[in-house]
């Protein structure tokens, strides 16, 4: 775990306006620097990066947070690589995590050999270029697509020539194991005085593919003329993995936030010819289907992504399997939309045939992910008949449950119900096992009160019950039938004659929402994605090991990606440093978690009120301060606003 100290320190020494003027074109604004914000397209500058405060804010698209929050969403990079990259520029040197000589060894090691290989594929696309400009063929086959040298430039696109071993007057040593392990050179036979060696890519268009950073990981190349495979990709390598990489993701950044969405499609050409037409904002999947990851990926740069396909069986089966990645990431501010395009045509030949604004209304008129999801789920069943309401509702229930909790999910059980004719009540009593959003009857387990709720400090954040709820005012109040209970404030109740409530399953409570947010991130670590850069940051600052957990968790997800926790005990028991801590927060884990993504955000706005609270005692300190006083009044504010977003959230 990096100490917060060493956190605050490096802030202090940054000059925010240095770092954000690498990649924003500011200019001074009174005591600070305006410009066009890097994170949504405008035309007049909201973006405002002060100096004094060492923040940046956009009063257009409202984002805003540090240096380190900078880099990690115009960039990528995830905590821990902005600090080191904020610290090499500083020329401070990051205190080392507590790791045995031997782990610090090995992580060097990988290190130093991600960085060579990246080396190696640097100087292969480097040759590719070349022998693009030396290729008249190669030329007038992307002259015939349509693309220009500055596009191609652009992506960095080259030509691997016919021979089979052109990459030997690349390197010193054609035999050198780092081409192979590279994926440019293929090796075959075991016998080292028989092994027959030959380059991988050969009389073809060459893509390289490049990491979020700009490093070279990869390559695909389309042939020039009739033959198989038609695109051809880089194996696995310890550098490239075709299941978390895009193409064009690098290149695309700028374009994601001017254009506002990602727009996912099928090839590498696709993506070239879209950028030429005035469509920066494409990517593209490595010859997979769209994965997890590919999704949690994209969701770093924009709250909007449009899936294009074709409109034939394989584009349908395509976007069926995009549903089913973009799900659990459908949160209530983030959209997914699907565009299907005429069987003849996909985006290159679509834009070229009928011009960009065409292309433009298709992507306006793309579909919902809600209707999408319906869609799928109701192929091939009879409406009209029982049977076929009922396979609907077996088709669509994994679907629909695989999105995360909020209004969506809460909206579409209503869709869903009409379609199946079924009361939405009903449905939501037999998938949830609880009252309808409709039922507005009082629950059995809640207490017969008038009054305010309860302070949310009384509130327990692991395994709770709900907050008791306030009748409306308008409404004339008396008792439930046989009680005659009288609210006493402070979470006491005191029951006069009511039966007693059935037990509840035994459970160990947590100490407090640190243990909470920590848990519920082990538990569900694709949710860490759906966390803002500032959540990042304070869950990194926790002291001891919760921040140790923490810091070992985003290594784990960078890495794997998401994994469940049966997936990743082994391996954090393994660790000494962490395995007290994990089993003491583990231990309150009920034997089924049934939290939501909205439980984790009320964690963490205890969290953030727990810290306001410290600043506000450090301000209150500095009461004869007028900026003092000033920020303390905006802190108490944000506190306010926290505490009533808390008891606004829990269910009634």
């Amino acid at each position: 775990m990096i100490p917060p100290g060493f956190i605050q320190d490096l802030i202090s020494r940054i000059d925010i306006v240095e770092v954000v003027g690498r990649h924003v074109e500011l200019k001074k604004a009174g005591i600070n620097h305006k410009g066009l914000c890097p994170f949504h397209g405008e035309k007049s500058p909201s973006f405002i990066v002060s100096p004094t405060r060492q923040t940046y804010h956009c009063f257009g698209c409202g984002v805003h947070g540090n240096a380190i929050g900078f880099l990690m969403e115009h960039s990528g990079l995830g905590f821990v690589e902005a600090v080191k990259d904020l610290a090499q520029q500083a020329g401070m040197v990051v205190p080392e995590e507590e790791r045995s000589p031997e782990e610090r060894e090995q992580a060097a090691q990988q290190k130093q050999k991600q960085a060579t290989l990246t080396e190696v594929l640097e100087r292969a696309g480097d040759h590719y270029r070349r022998q693009l400009k030396e290729t008249p063929r190669a030329i007038d086959y992307l002259k015939k697509r349509g693309l220009t040298g500055e596009i191609a430039a652009r992506f960095g696109m080259g030509y691997a020539p016919e021979g089979w071993r052109s990459l030997a007057s690349v390197y010193p040593a054609y035999d050198d194991p780092l081409l192979a392990e590279a994926g440019l050179v293929i090796v075959q036979g075991e016998d080292a005085a028989e092994q027959r060696r030959y380059d991988r890519f050969r009389d073809r268009i060459m893509f390289p593919i490049r990491s979020v950073q700009g490093d070279v990981i990869g390559f695909g190349g389309r042939v020039l003329d009739k033959g198989e495979p038609k695109y051809l990709n880089s194996p696995e390598t310890p550098v490239f993995s075709k299941g978390r990489e895009l193409y064009g993701l690098f290149e695309a950044r700028q374009g994601l936030r001017a254009k506002g969405y990602a727009l996912v499609v099928e090839g590498y050409m696709d993506v070239v010819a879209l950028a030429q037409w005035g469509f920066p904002n494409a990517v593209a999947t490595l010859g997979t289907a769209c994965g997890p990851e590919h999704v949690q990926k994209l969701f770093r740069f924009t709250e909007s992504i449009v899936f294009s396909f074709d409109g034939d069986a394989a584009g349908r089966r395509a976007a069926g399997r995009a549903l089913e990645a973009a799900l659990p990431f459908a949160t209530d501010t983030r959209t997914v939309r699907f565009l299907f395009l005429p069987t003849e045509h996909d985006p290159d030949s679509y834009i070229r045939e009928l011009g960009p604004e065409a292309f433009e209304r298709c992507v306006e008129q793309a579909m919902p992910l809600s209707k999408q999801l319906l869609e799928v789920a109701s192929e091939g069943c009879a409406m009209d008949s029982a049977e076929g309401r009922a396979r609907l509702l077996a088709n669509v229930k994994p679907l629909w449950a695989a999105l995360p909790v909020g209004g969506l999910k809460r909206l579409l059980i209503g869709e869903i119900a009409k379609l199946a004719q079924l009361p939405e009540a009903e449905l939501m009593q037999q998938w949830q096992g609880g009252a309808g959003p409709a039922d507005t009857r009082q629950r059995s387990d809640e207490p017969d009160y008038i009054g305010e709720p309860p302070p949310f400090d009384d509130y327990v954040d692991h395994g709770a019950p709900s907050p008791p709820r306030a009748p409306r005012r308008d409404q004339p109040w008396s008792p439930k039938p046989g009680g005659q209970g009288k609210w006493q404030g402070r979470g006491k109740w005191r029951d006069r004659g009511e039966a007693p409530l059935p037990p509840q399953s035994p459970r160990v409570e947590p100490d407090g929402p640190a243990d909470n947010a920590v848990r519920m991130l082990l538990l569900h670590s694709d949710w860490w994605d759906q966390l803002n850069a500032d959540d990042h940051q304070l869950l990194h600052e926790l002291p001891g090991e919760h921040g140790a957990l923490i810091a070992w968790l985003e290594r784990r997800l960078a890495d794997h990606g998401p994994e469940a926790w049966g997936e990743m005990q082994a391996d954090i028991e393994a660790d000494a440093a962490l395995q007290a801590g994990a089993r003491r927060i583990m231990k309150a884990m009920a034997a089924q978690d049934e939290h939501g993504f909205a439980d984790l955000r009320q964690v963490m706005n205890r969290l953030w009120v727990e810290q306001l609270r410290q600043q506000a005692a450090a301000l209150a300190a500095r009461a004869s301060e007028p900026e003092a006083m000033a920020r303390y009044k905006q802190v108490q504010e944000q506190i306010k606003a926290l505490l009533l977003s808390a008891a606004s959230a829990h269910p009634t």
